[in-house]
């Protein structure tokens, strides 16, 4: 008989498979006090990923590290108060932002790139400079690109019109997705063709959960590369592009999909 006065969680086993908030337990009529502590964590983290400021030095470094020519923009929100009070602001590029960037620019490249922060820098700061080092294995070596934007104060909208200065024929969106409880630094992915103001959702492509907790680096480089290449084939993104590179791959005789197992 064991002498402890604590009863085994016969779910504990389950609760290390995932990270969802399954059998709590309770306390009385209550919570027991570590998940009301492991909950209040959660929280603070989802609030401090919203809040907090990206590092545009450190990021544009590990950018330029791997050879992409940067720029940097900013919305028309002129703090993070007015970015979550008002969305339709960080979809919208700062008029000085759009004359410099239109006058630096490449023009009539096939894809531009944009990172925003979104409302988790630090998903953008953890994952962004690592999946598009392994997105460029994926491209064909003759795509031509845009300067890499790191966009502040950004909606994933600001890709189109940053995408139409450069006069690009795709643009992607690289952004901070909304923190969850469980995770609170998750990158997404938004493809737009030939993009430009005015564009809406149902033009894009999206691909989210982009962390090693989520979708693989290496498996989010290679859905991009897929929807990127099909998009510039096709001419179109959204609900006319279906993400078929799972059936891309079971075509190859003896394949394996990009980070699951054989």
């Amino acid at each position: 008989m064991s002498d402890s006065p604590v009863t085994p969680n016969p779910w504990a086993q389950w609760r290390s498979a995932t990270p969802a908030r399954l059998a709590l337990g309770r306390a009385g009529a209550g919570m027991p006090t570590d998940e009301t502590l492991r909950f209040g964590w959660a929280h603070a983290m989802a609030r401090d990923a919203i809040h907090a400021a990206l590092d545009v030095d450190a990021l544009e470094a590990a950018l330029r590290s791997q050879h992409w020519e940067v720029a940097r923009a900013r919305s028309r929100a002129a703090d993070r108060t007015e970015y979550l009070r008002r969305p339709d602001l960080g979809r919208q590029l700062d008029e000085d932002d759009a004359t410099r960037l239109l006058v630096d620019g490449r023009y009539g490249c096939d894809v531009c790139v944009v990172i925003g922060d979104g409302l988790s820098s630090l998903a953008v700061a953890r994952h962004a400079a690592p999946l598009l080092a392994a997105l460029r294995s994926h491209l064909p070596p003759d795509t031509s690109f845009a300067p890499v934007v790191i966009a502040t104060q950004a909606r994933v909208a600001l890709a189109d019109e940053v995408g139409e200065l450069f006069g690009a024929a795709l643009s992607v969106m690289l952004i901070g997705e909304r923190p969850g409880l469980s995770s609170p630094d998750s990158l997404g992915i938004y493809l737009t063709h030939s993009p430009k103001r005015g564009r809406h959702d149902a033009e894009r492509n999206c691909i989210s959960n982009v962390r090693p907790e989520g979708l693989s680096y290496e498996t989010a480089a290679f859905k991009l590369a897929w929807l990127m290449r099909e998009s510039l084939r096709r001419g179109l993104t959204g609900v006319g592009l279906k993400d078929e590179s799972d059936l891309a791959v079971l075509k190859q005789p003896g394949a394996v999909r990009p980070g699951l197992p054989g």
